[in-house]
Formats: C-alpha cells, structure tokens, sequence
C-alpha cells in the first residue's frame, strides 16, 4: 500500500469509528468501547508508518480536483512533511490515551456513546488540519473541531458551568474565524489557489500583494484557536468539560491547530514585518498574562489552562522569531506533558472530590491515596518548568535560543526587535512556570488535615495512560536532541548556552522561591478542619467531577471557598493576586465593550419589532375588523328592520338630491 494511501486513511479511520459509534451506541453497548479504541489505535499506526517512510525527507504532496470552482479549484490534496508527520502521531498517540482513559472514567456515564464518537470525530479532525494541502480543505477540519469542542465542552450540560463554558468556546473562536475565513480567501486570490504548496511558492516569488493585512487576518483566527491574546478567555472556562476532553483539547487538537497553521505558512507571515511583530507582542502579553493568572488560581484544572495559554504563547514566540522547528519542537513535547498533567489531574480530583487546590491543601495523605498520579504528575511538572533533563528544557530553550540568536540581528525577514520582546517574556515566563508548578504540587501533596476522602481506587486503565505518558515526558527531549533535528528542515534543536543558564536558573528561582514562600505561610497558618466530608466510595470519577464542576459544597461546604493564607500566591504576588486570579479581568472588559452593547441593541430592536413595527400591522387589521363588527350588527335577520333602514336611506338620498339641485 503506498505511503498516500495509507496518510488518507489515518483521519478516516476515526471519522469512521464516530460514525460507526453514533449508529450503534444505544444498540449494541458493548461494542462501543472498541469502536472507540480500535479505529484510533489503528490510525495511530499507519500515522506512525507514514512518518517512517516520510523520513523527514521529501514531502510528500498529491491532490486530486473535487470539484470545478473556476479559476481557484478546492482539491483533496495531501501536503506532508516532517511537520506533518510527526504532529500526526503526536494526535493520534494523545487521542488513543485519552480514548482508553476514558473507558475507565466514564464507565458509569449514560452518554459515554456520544462522548466517544465526538472525540473520534475531534482526532479526525485534527488530522485532516495536519495533513491536508489545500486550505478550503483545512478550513472544514478547523470547523468541524470548533463545533465538537463545543458539544464535549458541554458534556454536564445539566451544569450551568458547562453550558455557558460551551457556548462561550464556541462564540470566542468563531469571533476569529470571521476574519480567518476573509484572510484565506484573500490569499487564495493572491496566489491564485488555495494549494499550499503554490501559496508558498507564490510567497516566495513576490506574489502577494497585501501581506500585512493577509496575516493579520488570520492572526485573528490563529489567536481565537489557540487561545492568544486577546481571544484567550475561553480556554479556562472549557474546563468545566470532563478531564479527558481537556487533555484532548489542550494537548493535541484545538489549541494546536493555530500554531500549526503558522508553522505551516510562516513564509506568508514572513513577508510582513509588522505581522512579526505584532505576533511576537501577542506571545509576549499572552506568556506573561497566563503565568501570573496560573499562579493565583484555586481550582487544579484552571491552573493547568492558562499553563497551556502560556507554553502556547512559546510556541507563537518561537514562530515569531521565525523558528517553526522549535515552535513544532515544543507543541510535540507539551502535548506529551500536558496530556499527561490533566490526565493526573483527573485521577487526583476523583480521589479528592474536588477540583479546589485550597481544599486539596487541608488534605493528609492524598499522594499515598494516588501514588501513580503523584509520581507521573511529579515528571509533568519537571518538564513543564524545563528543569533538565526532562522533554520541557530542550523545547523551551530551543525557543529561547532562537529568540537569542534574532536579537544579534543574523536573521532574515524577522525584526531583532522581535527576539528581544520573545526572549525577555520568554525568560520571565520561565520563573512564572516554575512558581506556579512549585505551588501546584505543594498544595495538592503536601497538605496536612484530615485524610482525604476515599472514593475507590482508579480503573486500571487510567493509571496505565499515566506512565505511558511519562515516558515521552523524560525521554523525549533527548531523543528530539539526538535523533529529530532532520526532520525540523535541516534546523538544530539545540539550546544555546546563554539561555539555558538563565531559563535554567530562573526556573528555579521560581521554584525556591515559591516553596521558601509556602512554607513561611504554612508556619504561620493555624490548620483549618476539612469539616465534614461526603465519601462517594461507591461513585465514578466523572460523578466526582461533574459534582465538583456544579460547585465545591457539596463534598466540602464553605471550606473550599475560604480564604486561604496558606497560600504563597497571595505572599508571591500581594496586591496583584485578586486581578490575576480574575483573569485581570477581561471578561469585564469584554461584557462591557461587547457584550452589553450587542444586548442593548438586541433589547432595542426587539422593543422597536414589538411596539412599533407590530403596532402598524395591528393597526391594519383594526379598521377593517371595526367595519365587519359594524355589518354584523346590522345584520339582524329583521324584515321590518332591513324595511327601515331602506327608507331611511332613501329619505337620505332624496334630502340630498333636493339640497343638490337647490344649490345649483
């Protein structure tokens, strides 16, 4: 079978495993576990044997016409390369874990048919972005993603968390789609095709006319779907879906569809330097924001969020600075950590709950209660902070290094301007990373207080995705360094030794400093009691999470949302902590720019339909519905009456004619 033939298969595969799970998840349930698992296994395969025979050589580029559509034609076309090939197994490989996960934690849940079909059409999706070669072709992958997120973001719908985090996921990325959609179709027309391959080479030759605005355009698009500022304020609030959907979500697919777009046409951002620009200052705002907003927040799930935000925006740094290799580099090794953080996340909030870090806190001996997710978790954390040897140092700094070598000026097509504003943020966001990882470990296994409540041990098939994730979570980042530059256009990998010293050392700063901080509020503290605690021994980990989504109280009543100075947030940041845990405030800002406007014209138009438009249609009906009231009274069946009236009619007339003829 050739290499072509099997690269369409892998997002057929899934597609047809969601289409066969949806046909017989009410009547046959035991075959939707396999239908699940089976097709995305299989697909993960073949993604790996396209990339062995790929080789990181030359890509590989085929198209057939779909359609006639005149002088731009849509073609099913394949456009792979290192790139592709390598973040193809990345999804896959992330998709089947949080497949197999999902069997064990929501094994009780009576929509789990529903949830497994959506999330194969999620990895189907994504695939199709990575490997397609004709943009019209890319844009249905990047849709039919926005509309599963929204349905697996608002898997408890009974929760109003999820549903207004769904349609809050929904409306923030189809706000940047509007200009995505304009921007491609603009450079369609430049390029005179919608082929990546002669986009780039129309780049290339000078071809488009209106570059700037181009990748401005689709900046907007990128920002919304990876979550960059200014359009990030979503991602926190899809937490409210199942764990699994959030590593799904934050590791492979979603979020990793912008940077890859980017890395995928960088030369079209390349040939506007106000677009370089403008995208480093996105990165720098969005890694800084999302450290101090990591580093105040309660609930486990929506520190690992803006960590995401964060290890994002080194990805549009490094893309910035006109590095793709290690901005491509960086989303293989956090999707691996990543996927894995959330994942443990999971199993500790089934164990504790509760999704509260400050509940967590006031909790004795919940790592002995999951020692798989203490120890796996422990790993994530190393290599989210990039503490060597772990995959998030060689990553990280390989950013950090590009960044490094643009500010000497040695790099075409991308302002030194731009690396200085990637480096700095970049430096200060690994101190904020190591604080806001340090402080997550600390509050979650170090509490002390009454034994944290016993829920039952974990499906064995959770605690098995766990350590399969943490193997790439050490050992990928030397692997990368020994064995993948080639696939990363010929580029080196390598960090430079300026910024690992100081990526290196400010991260742990960060960490001491935040565990020197902690352990000066917890002499201080006197122990609050957990209270009264419900035991669910008998519940499943999705019943623990939806009650934990709904709200903290009932399992830990007012304890989970009292102050807590145990906290070294609170010492970290002072007076900053209140605004960085609102997110610093931009929902506000949105309601009141947006939100609040588009209702009052809503309120207008409607009052406007009501009182005035609908008023001159009653209106219309009035006079004619008095005119038949006034026949139907006249309408007695009476002779004499009918009689009367003739006369009286007559009378009139004559009367009339006789003042008529007078007149005259």
């Amino acid at each position: 079978m050739t290499t072509t033939t099997l690269a369409y298969l892998v997002p057929l595969l899934p597609f047809l495993g969601a289409a066969t799970g949806l046909l017989v998840g009410r009547t046959g349930p035991g075959f939707v576990r396999p239908i699940a698992v089976l097709p995305t296994l299989a697909s993960l395969v073949l993604a790996v044997l396209v990339a062995v025979r790929q080789g990181g050589d030359e890509s590989i580029d085929s198209a057939t016409e779909l359609t006639p559509t005149g002088s731009v034609p849509i073609e099913l076309a394949l456009y792979i390369d290192g790139f592709a090939a390598l973040v193809a197994v990345l999804v896959a490989f992330v998709a089947l874990c949080v497949q197999i996960y999902s069997t064990g934690y929501l094994q009780d849940d009576p929509r789990y048919p529903s949830y497994a079909a959506l999330v194969s059409l999620f990895t189907s999706a994504m695939l199709l972005v990575v490997y397609s070669g004709d943009l019209i072709v890319l844009l249905v992958g990047w849709e039919v993603m926005g509309i599963c997120s929204y349905f697996l973001v608002g898997h408890y719908w009974e929760t109003p968390e999820a549903r207004a985090a769904s349609l809050k996921a929904f409306l923030v990325t189809k706000l940047g789609d509007v200009p995505f959609l304009i921007g491609l179709f603009a450079l369609a027309v430049d390029a005179g095709s919608f082929r990546i391959t002669r986009v780039l080479g129309a780049v290339a030759s000078g071809g488009l006319d209106h570059p700037t605005l181009i990748a401005l355009l689709l900046l907007a698009g990128v920002a919304g779907k990876s979550a960059q500022f200014p359009l990030h304020t979503w991602l926190p609030d899809a937490m409210a879906g199942p764990t699994p959907v959030s590593a799904l979500i934050h590791a492979a697919t979603m979020v990793a569809a912008g940077v890859y777009f980017v890395a995928r046409l960088l030369p079209v951002f390349q040939a506007s330097a106000a677009a370089m620009v403008v995208l480093a200052v996105m990165a720098a705002v969005t890694m800084a924001g999302s450290g101090l907003a990591a580093l105040a927040q309660d609930d486990i799930k929506r520190v690992l969020a803006y960590s995401t935000i964060g290890q994002l925006g080194y990805m549009t740094g490094a893309l910035a600075v006109g590095d793709r290799g290690a901005a491509v580099f960086h989303l293989l090794s956090h999707g691996a950590f990543k996927a894995l953080l959330f994942l443990a996340a999971g199993v500790i909030i089934h164990a504790a709950g509760t999704n509260s870090l400050a509940a967590m806190s006031r909790m004795g001996g919940l790592r002995d209660r999951v020692p798989d997710a203490y120890w796996t978790m422990t790993v994530a954390l190393l290599a989210l902070a990039a503490i060597p040897p772990f995959s998030g140092f060689f990553s990280k700094e390989s950013v950090l290094g590009a960044a490094e070598h643009v500010t000497t000026g040695h790099t075409e097509h991308v302002p030194s301007v731009a690396g200085w504003i990637v480096l700095v943020a970049g430096l200060l966001t690994a101190l904020l990373t190591a604080a806001y990882a340090m402080r997550l470990w600390l509050l979650a296994f170090r509490g002390h207080g009454a034994e944290a409540p016993d829920h039952g041990r974990q499906p064995l098939a959770m605690t098995v995705v766990l350590w399969v994730l943490a193997a790439p979570s050490l050992a990928l980042g030397g692997l990368a360094y020994q064995s993948l530059p080639g696939w990363f256009d010929g580029g080196e990998l390598t960090p430079t030794l300026t910024t690992s010293v100081l990526g290196t050392g400010l991260a742990l700063v960060g960490g001491l400093v935040t565990y020197a901080a902690w352990r000066h509020t917890s002499a201080r503290t006197a122990r609050v009691p957990l209270g009264a605690v419900a035991a669910h021994p008998e519940a499943d980990a999705a019943q623990v999470e939806a009650e934990a989504i709904a709200s903290h109280e009932p399992a830990f009543g007012d304890v989970a949302y009292a102050r807590d100075p145990a906290d070294p947030a609170r010492l970290l940041l002072g007076p900053l902590h209140r605004h960085a845990a609102g997110g610093f405030h931009l929902d506000a800002v949105y309601s009141a720019l947006f939100v609040r406007p588009v209702l009052g014209g809503a309120s207008l138009v409607r009052f406007l339909d009501r009182e005035v438009v609908d008023t001159y249609v009653s209106g219309a009906g009035v006079l004619p519905r008095w005119l038949g009231a006034a026949v139907r009274r006249a309408q007695t069946g009476n002779v004499q009456t009918y009689v009367s009236a003739l006369l009286a009619g007559t009378v009139v007339l004559v009367v009339a004619v006789l003042l008529v003829a007078t007149g005259a």
